[in-house]
């Protein structure tokens, strides 16, 4: 709880009755390593913070090998498929652990609740839109205006840890080309 605690008080200062009211609500989960803990259109009834591993967001396809990944989260980040989440719609993508991974998760219901009760309910919902629209935007620029290569590098630039925790094949998706394109951009570096 330490962790998520510290998350939150880098943007705001949290009251006591707040932070107790908030913590009540969350629920301590570990998702196995591989295992898809959100289902394609399965309704998301749930925001995480993750404690520690990584999260793929992808849209599965009958061939595994045409799966799109289009999104990583990571320790001390907020993930869910927050359009679902927010819409209560069923989701056109799913979520797998790639590690083991555990997260503190909060319901849509009790998420309305401490809204209604705290004042840092609000700075959640925030700040979770907030990094999904700024990774969305971002991930859609770079799409648009690098190359494969940039990409591949940029990715790495910044999230160097990616290497030995994520599968190419997944990294290969997440920039936009097939395995053998990122095997080709691999040797030419």
């Amino acid at each position: 709880m330490q962790q998520i605690k510290n998350y939150l008080e880098q943007i705001a200062t949290i009251s006591n009755s707040d932070w107790e009211f908030f913590t009540s609500k969350l629920q301590r989960r570990i998702i196995p390593k591989k295992d898809v803990f959100l289902k394609l259109n399965a309704i998301e009834n749930h925001i995480s913070f993750i404690e520690s591993g990584v999260v793929r967001l992808f849209i599965p396809k009958d061939d595994p090998e045409k799966e799109i990944t289009f999104g990583f989260s990571f320790k001390d980040q907020f993930v869910s498929a927050y359009d679902s989440f927010l819409t209560q719609k069923p989701s056109a993508y799913q979520l797998q652990a790639l590690t083991e991974t555990t997260i503190l998760s909060m319901t849509y219901d009790d998420l309305q609740a401490v809204y209604k009760t705290t004042q840092i309910g609000n700075l959640v919902g925030r700040l979770t839109a907030e990094r999904l629209f700024l990774l969305k935007s971002k991930r859609e620029q770079n799409l648009l205006n690098l190359t494969a290569e940039e990409r591949y590098l940029k990715l790495f630039k910044e999230r160097p840890e990616l290497i030995k925790v994520i599968p190419l094949k997944y990294i290969s998706s997440y920039i936009g080309v097939t395995a053998q394109a990122l095997s080709r951009i691999r040797k030419r570096i």
